[in-house]
């Protein structure tokens, strides 16, 4: 059954839009996606709990609701509205994938998107965040046109994941480093790749936990975009073959 709701003063409707900030998210386990592409990567998820929509559409899988323009936008985060919107809820963590990237205080939600997308399609299945932007930020979710669903997501002080993972071989990255990406031995079973942020890159405790540093050999520019620089790396290890 589709219930219709015309007032954006309706209380359900203002639980709902409080999905907008990262605290409610925290609370409810569940977040906002926006547009065709994002429902439909959310149904083959099966993340997809409660759906809004302003035209009429033929669909009963979920929880549904017609609501008017002015209740959409209250939903929206967007100014341009797609005219449907669902509430996802956050997949359990349930397993740690033998590639993981691993996430030091990286601010830009366009970059942490980018590296979610490269991260499903070269086998990073694990995402491990340290003081970085939410996974489940509007623009984060946009931006992983879909990957956020298909990954398995952990904040976790990254000091903290490697003491008690051991049996990972990690390589940070560092533009100090003497040796470059195509200069290691990536072949391992189990590997984490640690990304910075992107002013001050990764913090320098981190640095001195790790014995392995690289960096990616460039000309005429001094660094990389992270997302740009994370996806090299990712695929680099992944064109040699690792076995998940």
């Amino acid at each position: 059954m589709i219930i219709k709701i015309e007032s954006d003063k309706n209380e359900f409707i203002k639980d709902v839009s409080k999905l907008q900030q990262k605290k409610y998210r925290n609370l409810t386990n569940q977040y906002l996606v926006e547009g065709p592409h994002l429902i439909k990567e959310a149904l083959q998820a099966k993340v997809l709990k409660k759906l809004f929509f302003v035209n009429d559409i033929d669909f009963d899988f979920v929880d549904s609701y017609q609501v008017s323009e002015k209740v959409m936008k209250k939903l929206s985060s967007v100014e341009s509205l797609q005219g449907i919107i669902g509430v996802c809820e956050k997949k359990s963590q349930v397993f740690l994938s033998d590639k993981i990237l691993l996430l030091d205080n990286v601010q830009d939600p366009g970059n942490i998107g980018t590296l979610m997308r490269s991260a499903v399609a070269f086998g990073f299945n694990t995402i491990v965040a340290d003081s970085s932007v939410d996974f489940y930020n509007d623009k984060v979710i946009r931006s992983s046109q879909g990957a956020v669903m298909k990954i398995n997501l952990i904040n976790m002080n990254i000091l903290d994941f490697i003491e008690r993972n051991p049996d990972y071989r990690y390589f940070v990255t560092d533009l100090r480093s003497n040796i470059f990406l195509e200069d290691h031995d990536l072949s391992y079973n189990k590997i984490g790749i640690i990304l910075g942020n992107e002013g001050q890159g990764v913090s320098d405790d981190v640095i001195r936990s790790v014995s392995n540093s690289l960096k990616i050999r460039i000309q005429d520019m001094e660094s990389l975009n992270v997302g740009v620089a994370g996806s090299i790396i990712m695929y680099e290890v992944y064109k040699r073959g690792i076995k998940l």
